[in-house]
């Protein structure tokens, strides 16, 4: 019994530290921003030269203010969560992309370019800080935050108030409480009832507590739960495209088997076949011998032209010797529809995730010419940040879709074994614009290059 009202003890003095925080966590930013914006709209009256270089500065200040606070709040609130349940929150922010200068001047910020290097970097932090789901959880906490004190822990703390000033009242005054007369008995009754009201509170506020800790899984993201559910979606995952990927390749072997049978070995079958017709006529008519073994000479030669396509198919040479870039370059050289390829890499990746993108990008391209008849293919092939990123544009009539088992579901299967994902945006008219996404790691030297199929 001890041990189980130090608990409740505890679990009390950590919700009136929340209920604190959460306080603060509300009027802190608001205060913040609210300076900042009337800070802005004055100098904005003072003339027309200050608001443009004082009044930016002070806006990002503020709002910086604000982030800085949403961060900590949040960090606060985990550890203590983490303290209480004894397991780990796992916390995963989206990368931050470099930034990085190109040939022309201008700086990458990973959607954007721009002359500053210093804007740049503002855009880059506030559309990373806009587009990162982590970000936007700890910033809808500061909201949720107070709610979720004042529904979950208000009541039990409301009992524990209640209880003591009822029960401390009417010991210390045993004449009067609120104007009434009480006799001993009376005194005696109410510190009874409001003690046990305030038990009844200390009691609750553990569980109040331990809820308030799921609530702050849920809004926060990656609470134990939530740690536990994504590891079983991981498993999930993870099953479902290893299952896709013995597929694939069980289909990749009946392919090359079916190729082998019906082209080269019906050919080397029929080039046996003539070399022992020439055996027999070599003695009686050489003319004939001589016109079946250029037959041979020719079937042999296409024979060799079937295993070297059969080979290009499985790993093309030029993937392998000089890779992506020059892979995908080969690939708009050889289409036929005029494509523009640009590849910033800053090592190679390994092979087989080449592989991979090389067939996407090639299926992409035949996609583009043959469904939507397109005029003019872009391809993008970036790293950053760990993830290897190929977009592929086209002018084309658009209205391409994931769902359904085309060839753009093959895609997302097959980049789904490398952890890969796939967008699409196919608006009716076009263009069409499809990201491929996958995380890996480079060796080798940088390779950039630009080329454009006229």
């Amino acid at each position: 019994m001890g041990g189980r009202a130090q608990l409740a003890v505890r679990a009390f003095g950590s919700a009136v530290v929340m209920a604190v925080a959460a306080g603060a966590g509300v009027a802190v930013p608001v205060m913040a921003a609210l300076f900042a914006g009337l800070t802005v709209f004055q100098l904005v009256d003072n003339g027309p030269l200050v608001p443009y270089v004082v009044a930016p500065t002070v806006l990002v200040a503020g709002v910086s203010v604000a982030y800085w606070f949403a961060r900590r709040g949040a960090g606060w609130t985990r550890r203590r969560v983490e303290r209480g349940s004894g397991e780990p929150w796992v916390v995963a922010y989206s990368p931050r992309v470099a930034l990085e200068q190109d040939s022309r001047g201008f700086w990458w910020t990973g959607f954007s370019y721009h002359r500053s290097p210093g804007l740049a970097r503002l855009v880059q932090f506030v559309g990373w800080a806009v587009r990162d789901p982590q970000t936007r959880r700890e910033a809808a906490w500061l909201v949720a935050n107070p709610v979720g004190v004042l529904a979950l822990l208000g009541a039990p703390m409301a009992l524990v108030a209640g209880g003591s000033v009822f029960a401390l009242s009417a010991a210390v005054d045993s004449r009067s409480y609120f104007g009434l007369h009480y006799e001993a008995v009376n005194v005696l009754f109410s510190v009874v009832i409001g003690g046990a009201v305030a038990g009844a509170g200390l009691l609750a506020m553990p569980w109040a507590v331990r809820v308030h800790g799921e609530f702050a899984g849920r809004v926060l993201g990656g609470g134990p739960r939530q740690s536990r559910a994504q590891l079983t979606r991981r498993v999930a995952r993870l099953t479902e495209t290893r299952a896709d990927a013995v597929d694939a390749q069980a289909a990749e072997l009946r392919r090359i088997e079916r190729d082998l049978h019906d082209g080269a070995q019906a050919r080397l079958v029929a080039i046996g076949l003539t070399l022992g017709t020439i055996e027999h006529l070599m003695a009686s008519d050489q003319t004939a011998a001589r016109e079946l073994l250029a037959e041979a000479r020719e079937a042999s030669a296409k024979a060799l032209q079937e295993l070297r396509d059969l080979v290009r198919g499985i790993h093309p040479p030029v993937l392998a010797e000089r890779g992506l870039p020059d892979a995908v370059r080969e690939l708009a050289l050889t289409g036929v529809v005029p494509t523009e390829v640009t590849v910033s890499l800053p090592g190679r990746p390994e092979a087989s995730l080449e592989t991979a993108v090389y067939f996407a990008v090639s299926e992409l391209l035949a996609n583009a010419a043959k469904h939507a008849r397109a005029r003019q293919v872009w391809v993008d092939v970036l790293y950053r940040a760990g993830r290897l990123r190929v977009v592929v544009t086209d002018d084309g009539h658009g209205g391409a879709r994931l769902e359904g088992g085309g060839g753009l579901r093959g895609i997302e299967r097959r980049l789904g074994t490398f952890d890969g994902v796939i967008s699409l945006e196919s608006p009716v008219g076009g263009p069409t614009t499809i990201t491929m996404e996958l995380p890996c790691a480079l060796s080798s030297p940088r390779i950039s290059t630009s080329f454009a199929k006229a």
